[in-house]
């Protein structure tokens, strides 16, 4: 690839249009089975079908997860699935499981497929055996570094890509291999139903180990000792490409389409001005604060500049959103704005507008009229439609927001 990919999460229909208007090259999903991801509404077949269609005519590429580690019973069920995704057209499989690779080069000797994160590979010598038995792409470990990566990079067959994550939520267990959540509620987040129990507030004693000080902080709520801070790389694309990624890729399956919308838009937009001139990269301070205008933890860079760990943050598991969505354009004609509110909103207040493949940009509602062309001062209700009146015109799919001051 001569540029990064920016690979973009897919929950479901919503989620994948938003993604592909707002400049994926990639997007990957899962169907009703052995998908890493279960809360989402993910894919019937005939929705897949449809999906990979509509990526398609956009020269959009689409990763299909096949990356559960799937028990005796369920590999039963295994070629059945094989078999449709080859019949759907997607662009590769995504797979955590050396058998289910075998079965795939198998059945589907010319699928690409893409080895999952869950497999773990810390290693060039992992790599590169993955690669002789048919994959065409690795993503990396999360607890790698660059230099690591480098390393990887450097001692793999070049035909081998090298995928890892940059932006979004942590595991805080090794690469997703985690069972507290099958121990305390009985779902298995590795067949993609976690519930998270990471981000739950615990209280900590240890009787026996007298001297040692755990951080565990005066708080009548507990302490979330597991909690993990989110993953942003998006000051650091020169040095990601620089170890010798080929791909970017978002976390988000269970995300809001906002969130898919606004993140793959800003890296889409700083992949662009690393191509301008990769030399010398530097994200302007707006595409910084365009990754802080979406529901997030707090944010940090992860493995990639050392062993140190990314860090939990120990206050609460609840998220920082400063910034809520009010409306979605969904046409414009004869100087007038068609819109479907999302939040209550009135004319007024102080809005953006964000429209795919551009830089955010102040917007006035100066005047609002419902469906029935009455003259309101205020939306007031959700997913009905309004009329707005506006020099400028705005693609359908484009966002309207507003600052709010109550963080999550």
């Amino acid at each position: 690839m001569t540029a990064p990919e920016v690979l973009a999460p897919a929950g479901d229909l919503e989620r994948l249009e938003a993604a592909v208007l707002f400049g994926a090259d990639a997007v990957y999903l899962a169907g009703k089975s052995f998908g890493m991801r279960a809360s989402p509404d993910n894919f019937t077949r005939d929705g897949m079908i449809n999906a990979v269609k509509l990526c398609h005519e956009r020269g959009v590429r689409v990763y299909l997860t096949c990356n559960t580690l799937p028990t005796n019973e369920e590999a039963d069920n295994l070629p059945g699935f094989i078999d449709f995704a080859g019949q759907t057209g997607v662009d590769a499989l995504i797979v955590a499981d050396i058998g289910v690779l075998m079965t795939v080069k198998r059945m589907l000797p010319d699928m690409p497929v893409h080895i999952s994160t869950q497999m773990g590979v810390v290693n060039y010598l992992a790599a590169a055996e993955l690669y002789s038995l048919g994959a065409s792409r690795v993503i990396l470990a999360r607890e790698l570094s660059l230099s690591d990566i480098a390393a990887i990079r450097g001692k793999t067959p070049p035909g081998l890509e090298l995928e890892v994550f940059v932006h979004g939520a942590m595991c805080m267990s090794f690469s997703g291999r985690c069972v507290i959540s099958q121990y305390l509620t009985g779902r298995d987040s590795n067949r993609g139903q976690c519930t998270q129990p990471c981000r739950w507030s615990y209280h900590l004693m240890e009787e026996k180990r007298k001297g040692m000080y755990l951080p565990v902080f005066e708080d009548n709520n507990g302490s979330y000792i597991l909690n993990a801070q989110d993953l942003c790389m998006i000051e650091h694309i020169d040095k990601l490409c620089g170890a010798g990624v080929s791909s970017f890729k978002i976390e988000g399956r269970a995300k809001s389409a906002y969130y898919v919308a606004a993140v793959t838009n800003a890296y889409k937009l700083a992949v662009e001005i690393y191509k301008q001139n990769p030399g010398s990269y530097k994200a302007p301070g707006w595409l910084l604060e365009e990754v802080r205008k979406v529901s997030h933890r707090h944010y940090s860079t992860g493995f990639f500049f050392g062993e140190s760990p990314p860090g939990q943050y120990y206050e609460s598991g609840g998220y920082v959103r400063d910034w809520d969505v009010v409306a979605v354009v969904s046409g414009f004609q004869d100087g007038v704005l068609t819109v479907t509110e999302r939040n209550r909103f009135s004319c007024g207040e102080a809005f953006e507008i964000l429209a795919p493949g551009k830089k955010p940009e102040p917007f006035a509602v100066t005047g609002l009229f419902d469906e029935a062309g009455e003259e309101t001062g205020t939306a007031r209700h959700p997913m009905s439609v309004y009329k707005i009146p506006c020099e400028k015109g705005f693609p359908a799919g484009s966002i309207i927001r507003r600052k709010n001051s109550v963080s999550l």
